[in-house]
């Protein structure tokens, strides 16, 4: 017997069933390199490893990629289905985040093996083709829930912010490339555009994130599966304070008066932190949810990889803070995020690799 996918009939199975969520293993992996990068004071060892990580998040993206089209190949009945799916549709939204994490990945952690050439291309390749598709899904998805899915109040859940957050990524993504371009050509246009990605995906995230706070105070936490999806909604308030500091930190470079030029870095600064002060708050609730499902049995799928990605990028919005102020608190509270963000990562990969490498129950076909 074989000691891979033991549990599987045929080769065939590993695509059988594969779904578009699987992309938030990439976005998970990806973010654990990009935050770790971004953490003051990690120095050699830290750029090291989160080379190596990163190495994983490219391979995982390339494996998921070529799985995916033997997927819809052999299985076009099935793969044709999942946008029809009310809860599978919005996970279309984790494909182009793991492109542009992998991405921005390329430029963070990969410029020693990559050289700052071919490392700039490739980040800048991959955001492009990753905000093409996370402006697609950010519009088609909702479209979808408007016209055809249907849904209610009480199905509200963080899984609907998975298609929206994709152009707040593309904003964050915008940063590294910034910084390389330093104010050439077309640094300006790109950070534009990276300001109206913003806009796309903030405030459909205020309104969703609404909803979902409306469900839990009348349906309650609801089956504890989605729990974990609790989650996602660290998504775009870490994104949102990530892109805003970093932004407007380029954005003053355009700026002749310098004190124009501060006040709007404080402004993208004051805004981060208030943005990032909800997250701790929805942190503080959603965390002890968490540990009373836990307690009480809460069973391991994919929807796991919602501790990853969302604690990222809270994790590099302090890490911004840390490096626009100075603060040695606010280094100090994105090094705790790193801590959390390791552990979850740890965990989540391991029981995933077991379910899918190892035993192949979640890949298997549904009988």
């Amino acid at each position: 017997m074989s000691p891979l996918f033991r549990d599987l009939d045929s080769p065939r199975d590993i695509v059988s069933n594969l779904t578009p969520n699987w992309f938030a293993s990439v976005m998970g992996t990806g973010i654990v390199a990009n935050a770790l990068v971004a953490l003051p004071g990690g120095g050699r060892w830290a750029a090291a490893l989160a080379l190596a990580i990163w190495l994983l998040a490219a391979a995982l993206l390339a494996a998921l990629t070529v799985a995916t089209i033997a997927h819809w190949a052999l299985f076009p009945a099935t793969a044709s289905t999942h946008h029809r799916n009310p809860t599978m549709v919005n996970f279309y939204g984790a494909v182009p985040m793991a492109i542009m994490t992998v991405g921005s990945g390329a430029l963070n952690c990969a410029q020693p093996l990559l050289g700052t050439h071919l490392a700039w291309h490739l980040s800048a390749a991959l955001w492009t083709i990753g905000t093409v598709l996370g402006v697609a899904t950010a519009a088609s998805v909702p479209f979808l829930a408007f016209t055809r899915l249907r849904v209610g109040s009480e199905d509200a859940f963080g899984g609907w912010l998975m298609p929206l957050v994709p152009p707040m990524v593309s904003a964050a993504g915008a940063v590294p490339l910034l910084a390389q371009l330093q104010g050439r050509s077309p640094a300006l246009e790109l950070l534009l555009v990276a300001v109206l990605l913003m806009g796309m995906t903030f405030f459909p995230a205020v309104i969703i994130i609404t909803m979902l706070w409306n469900r839990l105070i009348l349906h309650k936490v609801g089956a504890s599966g989605k729990v974990p999806t609790l989650w996602i909604v660290l998504g775009p308030l870490g994104q949102t304070a990530t892109a805003a500091i970093g932004l407007s930190r380029h954005a003053a470079d355009f700026v002749a008066d310098g004190a124009v030029a501060h006040a709007i870095e404080l402004a993208g600064l004051g805004f981060g932190l208030l943005v990032l002060g909800f997250a701790l708050l929805w942190t503080l609730v959603v965390g002890v949810i968490t540990l009373g499902t836990l307690r009480a049995g809460m069973p391991f799928n994919l929807t796991w990889w919602s501790f990853t990605f969302p604690v990222g990028t809270v994790t590099t919005g302090f890490a911004g803070v840390a490096q626009a102020t100075g603060s040695g608190l606010m280094a100090v509270v994105a090094w705790c995020w790193f801590v959390l963000l390791a552990g979850a990562w740890l965990t989540v990969a391991t029981r995933t690799f077991a379910g899918s490498v190892v035993r192949g129950t979640l890949l298997a076909p549904n009988r």
